[in-house]
């Protein structure tokens, strides 16, 4: 990893509306790094994940992007600068097909042949459903889609959003090991989770959200310690 953060945030106060939701976060992510943020919901991560894509302005506090301010930067401005989201509920055109979906890639200014090497390379299957609709995939697939298209503009940092939301277990290990191999090519990857186990597996740091607040942030081991013993109430083989 670089000395510098590819990502940080710097005593984070934001909200929506008159609801005050993030109260003083602040968490830097680097190069190759994979920060899992983790805690129960209504406890502030997505917030946090809007706020780093420009979704939501804080109140105070800055974004930066390898140490350049990104304030008022404008989501596609971010996307510009290098950072990619990929959303809770998955980020694909369930209408069209996995061709399809991959074709609207390249208005990134990226040939399609690159993007679908990206994409078939990293996820064999989806060369196999090219003409199927992407709603008619299954929720793994469809992450697999997702992930492919998050990738095809070649991203400097890749945030994601619940990746594990209602997939089976095995996929989601799947889908981890993908974004450990991701990470070793030197994208950093910032997850928010509300289950813990198998992203505290590819995480080389983890943080604890609770009202707003980053409460403790260190090793995996050390953070699913306490998300065991203090917060979530979480018995260690349940996690």
């Amino acid at each position: 990893m670089t000395s510098h953060p590819i990502l940080s945030l710097e005593n984070i106060y934001a909200g929506y509306s008159h609801i005050s939701i993030l109260k003083g976060v602040s968490l830097s992510l680097h190069s190759g790094q994979v920060y899992a943020l983790l805690g129960p919901n209504g406890g502030g991560k997505s917030t946090a994940l809007k706020v780093c894509s420009g979704q939501i302005k804080p109140n105070s506090g800055e974004l930066k992007i390898a140490g350049r301010s990104m304030q008022h930067a404008t989501p596609d401005a971010l996307a510009r600068a290098g950072l990619c989201t990929i959303p809770e509920g998955k980020g694909i055109f369930p209408n069209l097909t996995v061709h399809e979906n991959l074709v609207m890639m390249t208005n990134t200014g990226i040939a399609l042949e690159e993007i679908k090497t990206i994409a078939y390379e990293r996820f064999p299957q989806l060369s196999t459903r090219s003409t199927q609709l992407a709603g008619t995939l299954s929720g793994g697939e469809q992450q697999m889609l997702s992930m492919s298209r998050a990738l095809a503009t070649k991203p400097a940092i890749l945030l994601l959003d619940e990746l594990s939301m209602g997939l089976a277990p095995i996929i989601v290990k799947q889908l981890y090991e993908i974004v450990a191999q991701i990470a070793e090519e030197g994208i950093a990857v910032l997850v928010v989770e509300q289950f813990a186990r198998t992203v505290l597996g590819v995480a080389d740091t983890a943080g604890i959200m609770l009202n707003g607040q980053l409460l403790a942030e260190g090793l995996p081991t050390e953070i699913q310690h306490l998300l065991t013993s203090a917060y979530l109430g979480i018995k260690p083989n349940t996690l």
